[in-house]
């Protein structure tokens, strides 16, 4: 792992306990139950969750008839995945360790908004290596403006990096590598910050 990747790995060690307590916002859910029914539709049932955190996301599909594998480049949210009696491990989702074509669906809430815009392609490139033809992924992330760098405010330590983009520059980005079967934007005084949030589900 490059040093970036193991500054957010240390950033996320430190808060992984408390971050176990947060609540899944309302909004989260609604995105969350979107996805779900649109794989239930299609009778996709394998998922792969990168940046699980301590696995909430990957509990609920999981309980709701998904088999699951959960990632994440913190060691401390995989044991907290793991208390959870979830299958996961620690990964970085720039090398996935799985076969190609091998997942129905993909599941990144809040992680890739962590990656260098000169390192993003690659990621996108990963990950559609892993789903299989006419898999689903759901990538959400806060954005609407155009920016990247270490947030100097953070309140986690290491601070973390941070990279957005704004509607459109997202939209042509992932357009390069995959097909947009949804975009929404949940506004900023519904998200509660500086950023609004881009809900996608995209379809290799």
């Amino acid at each position: 792992m490059n040093s970036l990747t193991n500054h957010m790995a240390d950033s996320y060690n430190n808060k992984a306990v408390e971050r176990d307590t947060f609540e899944v916002s309302k909004w989260k859910a609604k995105e969350r139950e979107v996805f779900l029914q649109m794989l239930q539709k299609e009778r996709l049932y394998s998922l792969l969750e990168i940046g699980a955190g301590p696995g909430k996301d990957s509990l609920y599909f999981n309980e709701n008839g998904l088999a699951t594998i959960s990632t994440d480049l913190s060691p401390e949210m995989v044991r907290l995945c793991k208390e959870k009696g979830l299958d996961a491990k620690v990964m970085d989702f720039a090398n996935l360790d799985a076969p190609d074509n091998y997942f129905d669906s993909v599941w990144a809430m809040n992680c890739l908004l962590h990656v260098p815009k000169d390192q993003i392609s690659d990621v996108l490139s990963e990950i559609k290596r892993v789903l299989k033809p006419t898999g689903l992924f759901f990538m959400g992330v806060y954005g609407g403006e155009n920016s990247e760098g270490i947030w100097e405010d953070d309140f986690y330590t290491p601070k973390r990096f941070f990279s957005f983009f704004e509607d459109e520059g997202i939209k042509q980005l992932v357009s390069e590598y995959f097909t947009i079967e949804y975009f929404t934007v949940v506004p900023k005084d519904v998200v509660g910050g500086k950023f609004h949030f881009q809900s996608m589900i995209l379809r290799k």
